[in-house]
């Protein structure tokens, strides 16, 4: 299907953007684009099968350009099961310039759209319209999930209980039956008993089924509607004509009875799916208490702003993000980083909303508040991957959009073919209803998004971040791993080993050199010169016309002479002669070797050296053992790369990588069919981590990382990859578990029901179980532990 959307693109300054942009856009599989220089709009004709919005949008920007998209999210409510869900994703993305994925499991809807070709109030009215509710969820202000969840709950017990007691004479009946007693109840007694039950206790049902009818669809009430209302009409005919055939009230009303208490028991597992974000919602407290006018005054977090002080006491949870302006303690940051060793915070130091102060006094100066705390970051990201689709899920899903129609097909067909058999009209009737009954998509609908609930919701609790669904189906099927070398393999905290002056320099002078070039530097070689010369007593020269190359040096111009400090090859191109032996000698031991130059004269060597993580090569060793082949890339040279790369055991390497290359890099083994995961420290490594399958940046939660990486490892600790892929294992055999009895649950059902060998009341309690048993399933995967851990 395709469709036809016209959307502002900004940032256009002549008629050769517009046809630039044309050209882009024309490139991409399935999309047809003419772009309008002068009403500043691009008319796009998108194939539903091969093109999307993602695609439409990401090429515009790719090209420069820009296009304002944004993302809302939805709570719904009225879904029964995964054709509900595929309804109304099918009613959203009918819309022009809009991509939705809804999420039976969650029941939440993740919707992009480009504000001005739609609005979101677009959203709530069209899924109101089909007979579902949906309700805006906004940063920072969240709907109360455990009042959520225990009105529903309510709700169903009530339905339950009500049901129950009406049914309790039917059952009393049926285990009499088994015992050898005949007993049955008066025709019209069942007739009052089964009337409330199928018009009251189940009117939710038919409301449902109505409006799925309505929409052009079909989903599990109408299979539930059909059956129990072909069992209670035919029976109601029975005793008000007074006809002489059996009555089949019990099966009726013990259907209606069994799915009531199916969705109850459903509804408390689906309940224990959520345990991972509401535990990390719990952890940001409600109240701060902030300085004003001289005291300290309890305000609801809410109200805090940035800039306001703030006194953390001890055993206090730190309610935003801030600075310490005040005081000494140690922060239990095990909700970041999963590490439970606390961390000595002084002035100058960051802490985070939620994490725990421990055992001193803290005043803290708010820096980030409501949405833009990381707690908050990470909550969205949770919640974003949670609603969100894995590829696998797309097979359940065409399932299921077929399967309701096809069910009731199968039942008539089972309905006249058993009559023209048999000649027995009843047993007929019992076999189709049957049919109708067992056949329930639900169990499909719920095996994939329980399960990553689960598994991203316990990878929240343990430092492990996945950014979306397919982050964690693909991270299983990684077979080639690029880590990039400063800060990943190694510490990431260079020092300088050594410091050799050119002969009638003095070492000192050397120092000073580099001291005022790299004074104003961020680089971690820059700051290890730094430190070290500052730790000698050196003085810095004043330095002006600073200039940073990217991978190679720094310039400046100190006392009007122009001075370098950069990589031999950065020194070599500017024609300075470089004593090979010396660098060879250093190089040779794994250290980085940087050159310093005033003018054409070379003052001399310095050394830096960056130790190993402890975990490296542990976790290299067990990237291999797994079969995953682990790259290295550095921007050192080829002599310092291949001791680093032997140390660590890395099965290739790349040296002298630019930063703005490692992304080339990437692109190389995915071009030679390798399924490519790319580790970084989520900021310099930001465009490789994007050109991943699978992007893990470790360390800190960075708004970069974040933003950027698939797989954020909040924990700096590169087993975390092992642990993330090793979740991402567990999730994926639960998934399959979960798609394996969902399947195999109908395969065998159907073709029973058809038989006449499946009583309706037994096909009920099957339906109702199914359902429980894959969302119990994937609760089973609460007992995966990082296994870094122990």
């Amino acid at each position: 299907m395709s469709q036809t959307v016209s959307f502002p693109v900004g940032g256009m300054t002549c008629a050769a953007c517009a046809a630039r942009i044309e050209k882009v856009l024309n490139r991409q599989d399935g999309v047809q684009a003419t772009v309008n220089f002068a009403s500043e709009r691009a008319q796009v004709q998108m194939d539903g099968a091969a093109a999307s919005i993602e695609t439409v949008v990401s090429a515009v920007r790719k090209a420069g350009f820009t296009v304002d998209e944004r993302s809302i999210d939805l709570s719904l409510s009225g879904m029964t099961c995964a054709a509900c869900a595929a309804r109304i994703e099918k009613i959203l993305n009918k819309l022009p310039m809009t991509q939705a994925s809804v999420n039976f499991a969650a029941e939440r809807a993740h919707i992009v759209y480009v504000p001005g070709v739609v609005e979101p109030e677009t959203f709530i009215a069209r899924i109101e319209k089909a007979g579902f509710g949906a309700k805006r969820l906004d940063d920072g202000v969240r709907e109360d999930p455990n009042a959520r969840r225990l009105a529903i709950w309510q709700t169903e017990r009530n339905r339950f209980i009500l049901t129950a007691l009406l049914s309790l004479p039917f059952f009393v009946e049926m285990v009499g039956m088994v015992f050898g007693s005949m007993h049955m109840m008066p025709g019209w007694v069942q007739f009052l008993l089964a009337t409330p039950v199928q018009f009251f206790c189940a009117r939710h049902l038919y409301q449902r089924a109505w409006n799925a009818v309505r929409g052009g669809s079909a989903n599990m009430d109408v299979l539930v509607v059909l059956g129990t209302s072909i069992a209670y009409f035919f029976s109601a005919a029975v005793v008000l004509f007074h006809l002489h055939q059996p009555v089949y009230f019990e099966a009726s009303v013990s259907i209606i009875t069994l799915i009531s208490l199916g969705k109850l028991m459903e509804t408390r597992a689906k309940n224990k799916t959520s345990a991972g974000i509401e535990s990390l919602l719990q952890l940001q407290p409600q109240i701060a208490h902030v300085e004003s006018g001289g005291g300290v005054l309890d305000r609801p977090v809410a109200e805090v702003h940035v800039g306001d002080m703030l006194v953390v006491r001890p055993g206090e949870s730190v309610p935003v993000d801030g600075v310490v302006v005040g005081g000494t303690s140690e922060v239990n940051e095990a909700m970041l980083t999963g590490e439970s060793l606390p961390v000595l915070k002084q002035v100058d130091a960051q802490v985070f909303g939620g994490t725990m102060n421990a055992n001193g006094v803290l005043r803290v100066k708010a820096t980030g508040v409501g949405a833009n705390t990381a707690l908050s970051r990470i909550v969205k990201m949770v919640e974003q991957a949670q609603g969100s689709k894995a590829n696998v899920q797309r097979l359940a899903d065409k399932v299921s959009s077929i399967f309701v129609p096809a069910v009731v097909s199968f039942a008539l067909v089972t309905f006249l073919v058993s009559w023209l058999i048999t000649g027995n009209a009843s047993w007929s009737l019992v076999s189709a209803v049957s049919v109708l009954v067992i056949a329930c998509p639900c169990s499909l609908g719920l095996a994939t998004p329980t399960a990553i609930m689960v598994g991203t919701g316990l990878g929240a609790r343990c430092g492990i971040l996945f950014r979306n669904a397919d982050a964690l189906e693909q991270a299983e099927k990684l077979t080639t791993l690029v880590v990039d070398k400063t800060g990943t393999l190694t510490e990431g905290r260079p020092t300088v080993s050594d410091v050799q002056p050119a002969p009638q320099v003095d070492a000192a002078h050397l120092l000073a050199v580099a001291y005022a070039l790299e004074k104003d530097s961020e680089h971690p070689l820059a700051r290890a010169v730094v430190d070290y010369a500052a730790a000698q007593g050196v003085q810095a020269p004043v330095a002006s016309a600073f200039q940073a190359v990217p991978g190679m040096g720094v310039t400046a111009q100190i006392e009007e002479t122009l001075a370098r400090l950069g990589s031999p090859r950065f020194l070599t191109d500017a024609g300075v002669t470089l004593d090979h032996a010396v660098i060879e000698a250093l190089e040779s031991e794994g250290k980085t070797v940087v050159g310093v130059t005033v003018g054409a004269q070379l003052l001399g060597y310095i050394a830096l050296s960056d130790h190993l993580r402890p975990d490296a090569i542990a976790t290299v060793t067990a990237l291999k053992k797994s079969g995953i082949k682990v790259v290295m890339l550095t921007g050192d040279n080829q002599r310092t790369a291949s001791v680093v790369a032997a140390q660590v055991g890395v099965d290739e390497y790349m040296a002298g990588v630019l930063p703005g290359h490692k992304a080339d890099a990437v692109e190389k083994y995915r071009a030679a069919g390798s399924l490519v995961g790319m580790v970084g420290d989520g900021i310099n490594d930001a465009p490789a981590l994007a050109a991943a399958d699978v992007g893990f940046a470790i360390g800190a939660g960075s708004a970069i990382a974040l933003d950027t990486a698939d797989v954020v490892l909040m924990k700096s600790d590169l087993t975390s990859v092992l642990d993330a892929i090793s979740l991402s294992r567990a999730t994926l055999a639960k998934i399959r578990q979960n798609l394996f009895f969902a399947f195999i649950y109908n395969i065998l059902g159907l073709p029973l029901a058809a038989c006449g060998l499946l009583n309706p009341i037994v096909a009920g309690a099957a339906m109702a179980m199914s359902s429980v048993s894959v969302v119990s399933n994937s609760l089973l995967l609460n007992r995966w532990w990082p296994q870094s851990r122990g």
